[in-house]
Protein backbone atom coordinates (compact mmCIF):
# COMPACT_ATOMS: atom_id res chain seq x y z
CA UNK A 1 0.00 0.00 0.00
CA UNK A 2 0.97 3.39 -0.90
CA UNK A 3 0.44 6.87 0.75
CA UNK A 4 -1.68 7.43 -2.23
CA UNK A 5 -3.58 4.34 -1.62
CA UNK A 6 -4.07 4.92 1.86
CA UNK A 7 -4.93 9.07 1.32
CA UNK A 8 -7.58 7.62 -1.39
CA UNK A 9 -9.18 5.19 0.87
CA UNK A 10 -9.70 7.76 3.66
CA UNK A 11 -11.11 10.35 1.63
CA UNK A 12 -13.39 7.33 0.58
CA UNK A 13 -14.40 6.47 4.34
CA UNK A 14 -15.00 9.96 5.33
CA UNK A 15 -18.65 9.76 3.65
CA UNK A 16 -19.12 6.61 5.68
CA UNK A 17 -21.09 5.61 8.63
CA UNK A 18 -19.36 6.60 11.76
CA UNK A 19 -20.50 3.79 12.85
CA UNK A 20 -19.20 1.40 10.80
CA UNK A 21 -15.84 3.00 10.30
CA UNK A 22 -13.38 4.07 12.45
CA UNK A 23 -11.90 6.61 10.16
CA UNK A 24 -15.36 8.04 9.51
CA UNK A 25 -16.03 8.39 13.22
CA UNK A 26 -12.56 10.26 13.83
CA UNK A 27 -13.38 12.78 11.60
CA UNK A 28 -17.01 13.19 12.32
CA UNK A 29 -15.50 14.32 15.56
CA UNK A 30 -13.84 17.01 14.03
CA UNK A 31 -10.53 18.51 12.99
CA UNK A 32 -9.46 19.02 16.78
CA UNK A 33 -10.00 15.23 17.63
CA UNK A 34 -8.40 14.43 14.84
CA UNK A 35 -5.27 16.40 15.28
CA UNK A 36 -5.30 15.28 19.15
CA UNK A 37 -4.97 12.02 17.81
CA UNK A 38 -2.67 12.36 15.45
CA UNK A 39 -0.22 14.27 18.68
CA UNK A 40 -0.88 10.96 20.73
CA UNK A 41 0.12 8.66 17.74
CA UNK A 42 3.44 10.81 17.48
CA UNK A 43 4.01 10.88 21.04
CA UNK A 44 4.03 7.11 20.99
CA UNK A 45 6.16 6.56 18.41
CA UNK A 46 8.94 8.98 20.02
CA UNK A 47 8.57 6.91 22.51
CA UNK A 48 9.73 3.82 20.71
CA UNK A 49 12.22 5.69 19.11
CA UNK A 50 13.87 6.49 22.37
CA UNK A 51 13.36 2.59 23.39
CA UNK A 52 15.06 1.70 20.13
CA UNK A 53 12.60 -1.18 19.50
CA UNK A 54 12.24 -1.03 15.87
CA UNK A 55 9.27 -3.54 15.41
CA UNK A 56 7.11 -0.95 17.81
CA UNK A 57 8.71 2.03 16.08
CA UNK A 58 7.61 0.68 12.48
CA UNK A 59 4.35 0.17 14.25
CA UNK A 60 4.03 3.30 15.79
CA UNK A 61 5.02 5.26 12.79
CA UNK A 62 2.62 3.68 10.80
CA UNK A 63 0.17 4.86 13.47
CA UNK A 64 1.23 8.40 12.50
CA UNK A 65 1.14 8.48 9.05
CA UNK A 66 -2.10 6.98 9.22
CA UNK A 67 -3.41 9.87 11.57
CA UNK A 68 -1.66 12.42 9.71
CA UNK A 69 -3.79 11.58 6.66
CA UNK A 70 -6.92 11.79 8.52
CA UNK A 71 -5.95 15.21 10.06
CA UNK A 72 -5.15 16.67 7.06
CA UNK A 73 -8.85 15.04 5.28
CA UNK A 74 -10.33 16.64 8.24
CA UNK A 75 -9.48 20.17 6.38
CA UNK A 76 -9.37 19.36 3.54
CA UNK A 77 -5.88 19.01 2.78
CA UNK A 78 -4.89 16.42 0.02
CA UNK A 79 -1.53 14.58 0.40
CA UNK A 80 -0.74 16.26 -3.03
CA UNK A 81 -0.57 19.26 -1.61
CA UNK A 82 2.08 18.43 0.92
CA UNK A 83 4.10 16.47 -1.61
CA UNK A 84 4.01 19.64 -4.03
CA UNK A 85 5.28 21.33 -1.03
CA UNK A 86 8.15 18.90 -0.85
CA UNK A 87 9.05 18.98 -4.43
CA UNK A 88 8.89 22.84 -3.76
CA UNK A 89 11.80 22.72 -0.96
CA UNK A 90 13.63 20.03 -2.76
CA UNK A 91 17.27 20.73 -3.49
CA UNK A 92 17.53 23.54 -0.74
CA UNK A 93 19.21 23.33 2.33
CA UNK A 94 16.99 22.94 5.50
CA UNK A 95 18.79 25.71 7.40
CA UNK A 96 18.25 27.95 4.84
CA UNK A 97 14.24 26.85 4.05
CA UNK A 98 13.75 27.16 7.48
CA UNK A 99 15.54 30.69 7.45
CA UNK A 100 13.52 31.78 4.90
CA UNK A 101 9.73 31.31 6.45
CA UNK A 102 7.85 34.40 8.38
CA UNK A 103 8.85 34.55 11.97
CA UNK A 104 5.75 34.03 13.98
Amino acid sequence: MTLDDLARTIAARAAADPSSSWTAKLLAKGPEKCAEKFGEEAIEAIIEAIRGDRERLASEAADVLFHLLVMLQSRGVTLAEVMAELARRQGTSGLAEKSSRPRE
